[in-house]
This record gives C-alpha cells, structure tokens and sequence, in this order.
C-alpha cells in the first residue's frame, strides 16, 4: 500500500413504489465499454494486495465519453479485471454521451455507483436523472446501459416521519418539428400497468 498527493491519472408520474422506464433511444455510448478507465484526484491511496484504489479530492474518472464526478471514488478490481466505482459527493455527478446522438445521459446523487461489468450506474440518495429536457428524481434511480432501461424507486420512508417518499418525473412537450418528424420519440415513455387486450 502506498500513498501519493500528485495528480494522478488511472486507466444515477408519480408511483408510490417504483418507475420502469423503457427509452429504445437512449443508447449508451457503446465504444465507451472498450475504452481504458482514467482517474484522476489529489490523493490516491492504492492496495494492490486487496485490489482497491481510493482517491480523494476532486475527483475525475472518465471513459470514452462516461463522466464521473466526486469528492471521494473507491475503485474496487475482480478477479477479472472488472471494476466496481462507488463516487460520493454532495453532489456526485455522472453524464455519457448517447450513441448516435448529440446528447447526453446526466445522472446525480449524494453517492453514484458504476460498475463496469454489468454496465450499470446506481444513484443513490437525492438522486436525479437528465436526458435532455426530460428529468426523474427519486431516492433511487438505476440506469442499465445494455437494456436501456431507467427504474426510479421511492423511499420506504419520510425523514420527518410523514408518508413515504414519490417518485417524480417532468416530461416536456415535443416540438412541432419534432411531432411531425418520422423519428423515433424523444421522451420517455411511460408504460401502461396491464398491456392493453388484443382484437
């Protein structure tokens, strides 16, 4: 274990219990996954024999186009070379860029958990999530960049001993070039609870 203060560079509608929002245009950057992970902060503390990295101190991890922010990330390495990076902050902040597309995924929480393998990314606590102008906040929100799938979760619980927390979600309106437009739709759509009968 060793420990150094240079800067350094190392290749997150209105439902009580749950969201599932399913976005078939919200891609992941998918050359993201192939590309090296970089950190950088201004101190690192690294145990090679447990295979666990902590920096501290404005921190910056990025790869390809993925983005994220905080004041302290811990960098947890398998057996397989998959890493597992758990970023706190108040308040930590992640964004990637969409395939294909000019815009960007932006996700916020007082602790973001990303993991390389499942190529997953947990928001935790005051969580938030951005895709354009459309937004959802919650307590907890999951982003699944193989399925393209957002699940936004309430908290079972109020601080203030009142009703449990709700999930909320802003879906703008389309522009009028947008509705006319024979591209997929840009916001997310909310699912129905049962699928409607077949004729």
């Amino acid at each position: 274990m060793y420990r150094t203060n240079s800067k350094l560079l190392l290749a997150t509608f209105l439902l009580p219990v749950f969201l599932l929002l399913w976005a078939p245009t919200c891609f992941a950057e998918l050359a993201d996954r192939d590309k090296p992970m970089h950190l950088e902060a201004d101190q690192v503390i690294m145990d090679d024999a447990r295979k666990i990295s902590t920096f501290t101190g404005n921190v910056r991890l990025s790869q390809g186009s993925l983005l994220i922010r905080g004041d302290k990330i811990i960098v947890v390495q398998d057996k397989n070379g998959n890493k597992h990076a758990t970023a706190y902050g108040n308040t930590a902040e992640f964004r990637q860029k969409r395939e294909g597309l000019n815009g960007y995924v932006e996700g916020y929480g007082e602790r973001i958990e990303y993991d390389t393998h499942t190529e997953t990314v947990n928001f935790h606590e005051k969580a938030r999530l951005k895709r354009d102008r459309d937004e959802v906040s919650g307590d907890h929100i999951t982003y699944n960049a193989k399925t393209e799938v957002f699940q936004v979760n309430s908290s079972d619980t109020n601080p203030m001993n009142g009703p449990p927390q709700r999930v909320r979600a802003v879906l703008q309106p389309k522009s009028k070039e947008a509705a006319t437009s024979p591209s997929a739709p840009d916001t997310l759509p909310i699912p129905s609870k049962s699928p409607a009968p077949t004729k």
